[in-house]
């Protein structure tokens, strides 16, 4: 069955902080796009030959590689629109008490997400580590399928390529961190970590 890609139009409007609606616009049909393809890759997966799977060159192969490019790319982007907001919400004190207990503060998670950020073209994303029963931001680069830390949970998403900023912000890219960072919809995150607090050390 198809997958569906979601309704992010509530964000219209002024409800992304620092966000256009033609921002906004270009980065629902960019989303929608990694949506479509990930729908081909399946439907040519539920047919290709797997009698000859190879290294350097297979249908299949070409196929099962470029998977997770399509499939991240997704499921990020949907987390990230679920995460951003107005800034009208708030950390709840569980989320508070989690962030503190990785990171010494929120100001330290959020100046620390600022440096991921800003350190390379891609993904900052706020994990849970259930071995370690704390949170990393993790710095996802190249493509969705690279360096995405393993037995994680992604609590909090932000896209840091240009296609994310670059029609509001140009070349601004700090202005644009520093804009999504502070309005993040916490009622969302709240829940995300809401999942996770429970089986934390704090």
């Amino acid at each position: 069955m198809a997958r569906e890609p979601k309704n992010f139009d509530h964000l219209l409007g002024g409800n992304a902080k620092g966000l256009s609606d033609l921002q906004l616009k270009a980065h629902f049909t960019l989303y929608q796009g990694y949506v479509k393809k990930l729908n081909e890759i399946w439907e040519q997966l539920g047919k290709a030959d797997r009698s000859a799977p190879n290294y350097s060159y297979n249908a299949y192969s070409e196929l099962k590689r470029r998977e997770p490019v399509a499939f991240n790319g997704t499921v990020l982007h949907e987390l990230y629109f679920e995460n951003i907001g107005n800034g009208s919400t708030q950390p709840s004190a569980q989320s508070k008490q989690l962030i503190e207990a990785s990171f010494g503060s929120l100001d330290n998670w959020l100046a620390d997400a600022k440096a991921a950020l800003l350190s390379a073209h891609g993904w900052t994303v706020l994990v849970y580590d259930y071995q370690e029963k704390k949170l990393f931001n993790n710095l996802i680069r190249t493509e969705h399928d690279v360096g995405l830390f393993a037995n994680t949970h992604i609590m909090v998403a932000i896209d840091a390529w240009e296609h994310a900023y670059f029609a509001d912000y140009q070349t601004k890219k700090a202005d644009y961190v520093a804009n999504v960072l502070s309005g993040l919809n916490w009622d969302v995150i709240n829940a995300r970590l809401q999942q996770v607090g429970p089986q934390s050390s704090v």
